[in-house]
This record gives structure tokens, sequence and C-alpha cells, in this order.
């Protein structure tokens, strides 16, 4: 069976996910309080991708038989050629590229105007309706900026999703979230729940939902360090990558951390009593 036909039964199976992550850089400019790879401003190792790296990377994925990319960080847009970046990826497969939405310039909204003809989307981080309850988690001014931004996205034709983090939210402030992002522009359908995952800087202060063998779907993604099995997995805890979710150090050719992936996953359960709880 070639790589193609074993990607595309273990899909079919539900075994695993026809997207390709891609961690661009653990690099960012916020420090969030239950952030799965202790990214923040001064961050020493940012495990940066190159271009050419992703660029090669989701050409073999589409190759492969992936049909999406998922792009996350860190803070994407601390990548200088990011918007360019993600133009060329898009123009190959749909993508969703994750974002704190705090670097999002007039200059910047120029250079993603060429995303408006495509199948790309801007996840957004919102966390909560109270500036001073999001930004506690996820830092200062970080609601101004995301309530700024996200219209004027919308306005230049930009899909925009919003994504929840739940820390210990109330279902009152969940449902007010949901009425503001919606005053946005954000349907329903568009806005991603999650609980915190007891991985990275979480783990440590002892926030979240551990996580459970079968909670995330396998989804293969690549990072500066290798190959793991879906993107809750590089975590990173007193600057060390956890490797225990890790596929293979080798990330190019891609077909090679493919195949490792797939003989992985063939090996997990599927069925009604799989339940996949995090996404």
């Amino acid at each position: 069976m070639t790589t193609q036909e074993s990607l595309a039964q273990a899909v079919a199976e539900g075994r695993a996910g026809e997207r390709l992550w891609l961690y661009a850089t653990y690099h960012c400019n916020l420090a969030c309080s239950y952030c799965l790879t202790e990214s923040h401003p001064r961050i020493v190792d940012r495990r940066t991708l190159s271009r050419e790296t992703m660029l090669e990377a989701v050409a073999e994925a589409k190759a492969l038989g992936f049909t999406c990319v998922g792009i996350t960080g860190g803070e994407v847009f601390m990548l200088a050629d990011f918007a360019e970046t993600l133009r060329r990826i898009t123009e190959m497969l749909p993508t969703v590229a994750l974002t704190n939405a705090t670097h999002v310039t007039e200059r910047l909204l120029r250079r993603l105007e060429p995303l408006a003809g495509l199948d790309a989307a801007l996840q957004i981080s919102l966390d909560s309706d109270r500036p001073e309850r999001n930004d506690a988690l996820r830092g200062p001014q970080n609601f101004a900026k995301v309530v700024h931004a996200i219209p004027r996205l919308l306005e230049r034709g930009i899909q925009v999703r919003i994504a929840t983090t739940v820390a210990d939210q109330s279902e009152e402030e969940l449902e007010r979230l949901c009425e503001l992002h919606r005053r946005l522009g954000v349907p329903d359908e568009h806005h991603v729940v999650r609980a915190v995952v007891r991985r990275g800087r979480a783990e440590l202060d002892g926030m979240g939902v551990e996580l459970g063998a079968d909670d995330v779907l396998p989804e293969l993604t690549l990072t500066a360090d290798g190959a793991f099995m879906h993107p809750f997995a590089p975590t990173v805890r007193n600057g060390r990558t956890d490797l225990d979710l890790l596929v293979s150090r080798q990330i190019a050719p891609l077909e090679a951390p493919v195949r490792r992936f797939l003989a992985i996953a063939a090996e997990q359960p599927v069925g009604d009593d799989v339940r996949r709880s995090i996404r």
C-alpha cells in the first residue's frame, strides 16, 4: 500500500486527521498563563521553521493526500515574512493560522489582502468578554487589540475564527463572549472552545485537564524539534521539549515521518467508544 493510500485509509477509519500542522516559531510577544510551549518575548530557543521548510513540507503534504494545513506557534506574525508565507501555503492547500492578533497594523492588513480570495482563515484567541479577565490570562491590552483587529480583517474579506481556551470561565461568561463575537461579525460556527490542556506552562502551574491517550485526533505536527502526533504534543517545560509524543526527529522528506506517524496511528483504537474531547 502506498503512503497516499495508507493516509487515506487512516483518515477514513478515524485514526488520523487530514490536516498537517506546522509550528512556525515558539517566539511570542505574549506569555499566556496556560501556554503549551512556554512561549514569551525573550525566549532563547525560538525553534523557528524557515519559509522554505514550511513550503516544501506543504507541497509534499499535498502530494501525499493531506487536504489542509494548520499553522501555529508562538505567534506566527513574529516572523517578518509570514504574511507572504501564509499566502503561498494557502495557494497550495486551505490553511488556518493561529494568532493573537496583536500585530494587526495597517501595514500588515495590506500584506494580508491577497488572502481575501483564498481559503485561508486567521484563528484569533479571545478568552473573555471582560478586558481585565481576558488580559489576566493572555497579557496587557490583548482584549483591546483583538476587538479592534477583528472587524478590520473582516472588512478586507479575510476569514476570522475565534478560539477560546477555558480555564474557569462560567457558562454566563462564555455566553457573553459568544454575544461579543457575533457583534464583531464572527458566527457561532467559527468559534472554537476547548479546555486548558495540562501540558507545558499549564502543567507547571497545575492548570487544565490531563490529556488522555485518545482525547486528540492524531494530526501530524512538524516543529524544529521533529514530527509529533498532534498539535498538543510538542510542549515545553522548563525550556525542554516534551518528547513523549514524538514521532520522528526527521521532518524531511515528509514521507518518512508520515509513514512512522501512520504506523503509530494504526495501533490506536477507533470506533464509537473513542471520544475526541480536545480539538
